[in-house]
């Protein structure tokens, strides 16, 4: 199927998921509190199809970025003397109603997650992987600052690090910046100074350097040497002749280049390490013993469904930092930015490479249209949750006139920053596709993963 086809159905797909859930919490609330529901759509403008049922009508319109749901007397200066229509109700229903959209997305954003924890993603969750260098690419600033692999990195420009995600983003925010690079070698502190060079059209610093990931074996071919030699998947891999590893690509290059010699490799089981000897076989001109390597940890229901709370949390947090060190200009717009094209490109890219990274991808779409609604911009439901907050504490309603016009200046507002992101999207990834930029964020470079 033709690339841009794929990113356009990926797209429908993805956003017509997250937008149904979010104004269906809208809907399912407003009906609670037996608020007059007229329309609920899927899309803006002209209607293509739909049905009426009781007085909603329900459809789907044209323009797929976003929907909404129409309720009886909820613009200023709508309401009569039916007391269903939503500004007739109390306040605080209101502002319930336009906070279940947002939460909406964010339960959709943690059963997603879980989803995938439960599926398995070849991804490394930088937050919880500790700040130890893993590997550092050839020529890159990090190998010319004197990085090193176990190094242990504890600060960053004065900031302590507590995980591999404070290392990325640091890396991340500093194209062309010189960091002040602290970290622990063998009980010594070693302060270097790094200065990434900017990458992809995203404009992200990269130093190349990347955490100490270690490799699971995910399956084990048939009569190869590594059956053997007593491998099983679930393995996860320390170390090769008396040395630990700093990636999978460490272990499938010490494998690809001792062909017909015995390699010793550590591996841990069950909470035991266990000592294998295998001979790599010839194939290809290059080693191989006919295994696959994973990083992805399969979670039971109660453990993934923790653990998806939790790195939504720190996504939640990590992009409200994001969003700060944007008005700070710490960022730049390209960098923190995406639109409807790129979201398209990212879709179907991930829809490629499989149903676990669309997954992934729809989560941390979801979270982040739940976060952008609850922006306190008027029009965007947090607009509105702050009016009527406002008008709880004054204990009477604004003017219709300020009213209107506060909802005139917000959708300006919307419509402009809708027109900048879609010039930053069409200067860095026209026409509609386009290639993925190398992740900054990855664990390591890319290498083939089954010796």
């Amino acid at each position: 199927m033709d690339i841009y086809l794929t990113n356009l159905l990926a797209f429908i797909f993805s956003l017509g998921v997250i937008v149904f859930v979010h104004e269906a919490g809208h809907y399912l609330v407003a009906k609670y509190f037996d608020v007059r529901i007229l329309t609920f759509s899927l899309g803006f403008g002209r209607r293509i199809f739909g049905f009426q049922r009781g007085e909603t009508e329900y459809r789907v319109s044209w323009i797929p970025l976003g929907g909404y749901v129409r309720m009886g007397g909820e613009m200023p200066g709508e309401a009569a003397d039916d007391p269903r229509d939503f500004q007739n109700k109390p306040r605080w229903q209101r502002i319930l109603v336009y906070v279940a959209g947002p939460a909406a997305n964010a339960v959709l954003a943690v059963v997603l997650i879980a989803v995938v924890f439960m599926i398995g993603l070849d991804m490394p969750h930088l937050e919880s992987i500790p700040p130890v260098v893993g590997t550092v690419a050839e020529g890159s600033p990090a190998e010319a600052a004197g990085i090193q692999p176990g190094d242990r990195v504890v600060a960053l420009d004065g900031k302590d690090v507590e995980s591999w995600q404070d290392v990325a983003l640091a890396v991340m925010e500093a194209p062309g910046r010189t960091i002040d690079w602290q970290a622990e070698r063998d009980g010594s502190l070693v302060r270097l100074e790094v200065t990434p060079v900017p990458v992809s059209k995203y404009e992200f610093g990269e130093a190349g350097v990347y955490p100490r990931v270690l490799p699971r074996i995910s399956s084990v071919t048939d009569g190869s040497p590594a059956q053997r030699a007593g491998f099983v998947p679930g393995d996860e891999v320390r170390g090769v002749d008396g040395r630990s590893l700093g990636s999978p690509a460490d272990f499938v290059r010490h494998i690809q280049a001792h062909v017909g010699t015995a390699v010793a490799v550590e591996v841990l089981r069950d909470s035991q390490l266990v000592r294998l000897e295998v001979v790599p076989e010839e194939r290809d001109g290059v080693g191989r013993i006919g295994v696959g390597l994973t990083i992805a940890r399969k979670l039971g229901v109660a453990d993934a469904l923790r653990e998806s709370v939790r790195y939504n949390v720190n996504i939640a947090e990590q992009t409200v930092l994001l969003i700060g060190k944007l008005f700070q200009r710490r960022v730049k717009p390209q960098s923190a930015l995406s639109g409807p094209i790129e979201i398209a490109s990212m879709s179907g890219e991930a829809a490629r490479r499989g149903l676990p990274d669309l997954l992934h991808l729809m989560g941390l779409i979801s979270l982040s249209i739940g976060l952008l609604n609850l922006f306190p911009i008027p029009v965007l439901d947090g607009g509105q949750i702050l009016v009527l907050s406002v008008e709880s504490v004054m204990r009477r309603d604004l003017s219709l006139r300020l009213k209107e016009a506060v909802n005139v200046a917000g959708l300006i507002l919307v419509m402009a920053l809708m027109v900048f992101v879609i010039y930053i999207d069409a200067s860095r990834n026209w026409p509609f596709g386009g290639d993925q930029p190398a992740s900054e964020l990855s664990s390591e470079p890319a290498e083939p993963a089954t010796p």
